[in-house]
């Protein structure tokens, strides 16, 4: 089984934050506002995002890999975390 589990309700909640933080930089820009204020506004939503991915990996682990009991597939799953993990560090 793929997909958030019991947490979808807050991911949503969260995602919709930020979909609302896009939507006011998107705003600001078409206001021509200072862009030092658009660039603070572009990095909070780089940490939401950063945040969320936080909160997604978190329940991954605790859902979804402590779950399979495949070998073969337990060692494709922690490849997985590894290649997402090295992509969250750039």
């Amino acid at each position: 089984m793929h997909g958030i589990h019991k947490d979808n309700k807050k991911i949503v909640s969260r995602l919709k934050r930020i979909m609302g933080q896009l939507s006011g930089v998107e705003k600001m820009i078409l206001e021509d506002k200072y862009c030092i204020d658009i660039i603070t506004q572009t990095s909070a939503i780089k940490s939401a995002i950063s945040s969320l991915e936080d909160e997604m990996l978190q329940s991954h682990l605790a859902h979804c890999l402590h779950q399979e009991s495949n070998r073969a597939h337990l060692k494709e799953m922690q490849e997985e975390i590894i290649k997402v993990y090295k992509l969250k560090r750039k």
